[in-house]
C-alpha cells in the first residue's frame, strides 16, 4: 500500500493530482491510500488516481486501521509534524523533503518560491518518479439538473486579506448580466450572506444565489461546465484551472506564481498588483495589493479572456 498524505483543502488536493498521478502510474499495482478531509471525497473521486481515502483532518495521528505502508509520501508540507505523522505508520519507505528537525535527511531540499505544483513534481522527480505538471485534469461530471454556461462570481474567501470587497464583485457581476452573461454566485454555507449582498446589489434574482446550495460535487460539476468564473485566489480557481475553464482570479497577498494556473494558457487571466512597495500592511481587512485591484481591470480581463476563447476555440477538459 502507497500512502500519500495531503491533508489539505481543494485547492491543495487540484494542486497535487500531477503528483498523485505520478504515484499511481509508478505503483500500478499497489493500492494507493490518500490521507485527506472526508469532506473532500467527491473531489478525490474526480482525480482517478486514489484507491481509498483516510480521513485526515490536518496534522494528527491517523488510525491504526490505515495499516503499514510499503511506502508514505508527504504531499502535505516540509515537516516535522506531517514526516512524524507519517513515519507513526511504520513505512517502508518515507518520500519526502529533507527536513533535520524529523530525523529524515533524505529528499531534496525545501525551496519556498516553488509553484505549489512542481514543488510535488520536484519532490517525487528526486526519487525517480516521472512527472507531467500539465496534467491537471479533473474527470468532468455530466451536467443533470445544473445550468450550463452559466458565469460564476464567488466572492468568498476563509482568508479575509484574500476577499476582493462584496461592492465590486457586484457591480462586475451587473456588469456581465448587461453584456448577456447568465451569473450565478457560489459560496458556502457560511458565505451564504456574502453572496446574497453580492447578488441583491448586482440586482440578480434570488435563484442566481446558489451559496449554501451546493455541495463540492456540484461546484465541481457547475465549474466544469461554465462559461466563465471570476473569483479570488480560492479552491474554486483550482477548479478553473482543473476544467480549462476561461477565469479571471483577483491574488492578494500570494503570488500567482506560487498558487495560479499556468501562465501559457490565454484564457485564464491572473490580477495582480505586485505587493513591492507597498505599505506596511497591519494584517486587518483586505490586502492592499487585492484592494489595488478595480473593477474595470476585472472587465478588461474578461474581454481578455474572451477574445482568447474566440480565437483558441472550445477549451473544455
Amino acid at each position: 500500500m502507497i500512502l500519500v498524505l495531503r491533508a489539505l483543502g481543494v485547492g491543495d488536493l487540484a494542486t497535487a493530482v500531477p503528483a498523485l498521478r505520478a504515484l499511481r502510474r509508478a505503483h500500478p499495482g499497489r493500492e494507493l491510500a490518500l490521507a485527506a478531509p472526508a469532506w473532500l471525497t467527491p473531489l478525490v473521486d474526480l482525480v482517478r488516481a486514489v484507491d481509498r481515502l483516510v480521513p485526515a483532518d490536518g496534522l494528527g495521528r491517523l488510525d491504526q486501521s490505515v495499516g503499514r505502508p510499503e511506502v508514505a509520501v508527504n504531499l502535505h508540507g516540509r515537516g516535522p509534524q506531517s514526516h512524524r505523522m507519517l513515519t507513526a505508520t511504520r513505512p517502508g519507505r518515507l518520500l519526502a523533503f529533507a527536513n533535520p528537525d524529523a530525523d529524515h535527511h533524505d529528499g531534496p531540499p525545501w525551496r519556498p518560491d516553488d509553484h505549489e505544483v512542481d514543488r510535488w513534481c520536484r519532490l517525487l522527480a528526486w526519487y525517480g518518479i516521472p512527472t507531467d505538471r500539465t496534467d491537471l485534469t479533473l474527470t468532468r461530471p455530466p451536467l443533470g439538473t445544473l445550468p450550463a454556461e452559466v458565469s460564476v462570481v464567488h466572492p468568498g474567501s476563509k482568508i479575509p486579506a484574500k476577499r476582493w470587497p462584496a461592492e465590486r464583485f457586484a457591480a462586475v457581476a451587473r456588469h456581465l448580466t448587461a453584456a448577456g452573461h447568465r451569473v450565478v454566485v457560489t459560496g458556502n454555507a457560511a458565505e451564504a450572506p456574502l453572496a446574497r449582498r453580492v447578488a441583491h446589489l448586482a440586482g440578480l434574482p434570488d435563484d442566481a444565489i446558489l451559496a449554501g446550495r451546493t455541495d463540492l460535487h456540484h461546484l465541481a460539476t457547475l465549474v466544469a461546465h461554465a462559461r466563465l468564473l471570476v473569483s479570488g485566489d480560492t479552491g474554486i480557481a483550482h477548479l478553473a484551472t482543473a476544467y480549462r475553464t476561461p477565469s479571471v482570479l483577483l491574488f492578494g497577498p500570494a503570488s500567482p506564481a506560487q498558487w495560479g494556473p499556468p501562465p501559457d494558457r490565454a484564457y485564464h487571466r491572473v490580477l495582480w498588483a505586485d505587493g513591492h512597495g507597498w505599505p506596511r500592511w497591519d494584517g486587518v481587512g483586505i490586502h492592499p495589493t487585492l484592494a489595488a485591484v478595480g473593477v474595470d481591470d476585472v472587465l478588461a480581463a474578461v474581454d481578455e479572456v474572451e477574445q482568447a476563447v474566440r480565437t483558441t476555440g472550445a477549451v473544455a477538459a
